[in-house]
């Protein structure tokens, strides 16, 4: 990855990276500039989670290590 997105570990790089990239919920159409992703992993895959402050519907990518 580029090292102009930041971070320690390339987990903090890849969310610096979707976080740099507008949200818009796919539901409303709402934009949300300034929430952020919040990154769960099982050792296996690696989920990062944002919900839509206007309706509430999650979106989740989900990448296998």
């Amino acid at each position: 990855m580029s090292s102009s997105y930041g971070g320690t570990s390339a987990f903090d790089r890849l969310r610096a990276r979707l976080d740099g990239q507008a949200y818009a919920c796919e539901e409303c159409g709402y934009v949300d500039e300034e929430g952020s992703w919040e990154a769960v992993t099982t050792g296996a895959t690696v989920e990062y989670r944002r919900e839509c402050p206007s309706c509430g519907t999650e979106r989740v990518r989900k990448f296998r290590l």
